[in-house]
């Protein structure tokens, strides 16, 4: 295995007050520096939804926005570089295999594409990941 996929459901259970996880907890609390992280470019769009919905709804203000951010800009992650129209046929095909949203889609063709295993609180997202052969935190 090459490292970890992060889907942003595990991001922002450990940088939202109110979405803290044991399980969230645990996998940053054991991953190592020389484990490789990676991400779809959608990751940091979803991440950043996840922060303007929290604000909406007044879970978060924009300062305790700003730090989650930060903290999340401060992950050694690495975005996936393949050019989007260059995946997309594999994430569609992995989205109608697996009955999943392209976007959650991104998430498993990305691991499946690195030999990587899947971080993830998503039960749908684990659930086909582990079908697909993946190995899941």
């Amino acid at each position: 295995m090459t490292g970890w996929v992060i889907d942003s459901s595990l991001a922002l259970a450990w940088a939202l007050p109110d979405e803290r996880s044991a399980r969230a907890d645990g996998f940053w609390s054991e991953i190592t520096g020389d484990v490789g992280l990676f991400v779809p470019a959608l990751w940091w769009y979803e991440v950043v939804n996840a922060m303007v919905v929290a604000r909406r709804r007044e879970r978060l203000d924009e300062a305790a926005s700003a730090e989650a951010l930060e903290l999340l800009a401060r992950l050694p992650l690495t975005v996936d570089p393949a050019e989007p129209r260059s995946v997309a046929r594999s994430i569609e095909g992995v989205a109608c295999s697996h009955q999943l949203s392209a976007y959650d889609a991104a998430y498993l063709e990305l691991a499946l594409r690195l030999g990587a295993g899947l971080a993830s609180l998503d039960s749908r997202l684990c659930d086909a990941s582990r079908a697909a052969g993946l190995t899941i935190w």
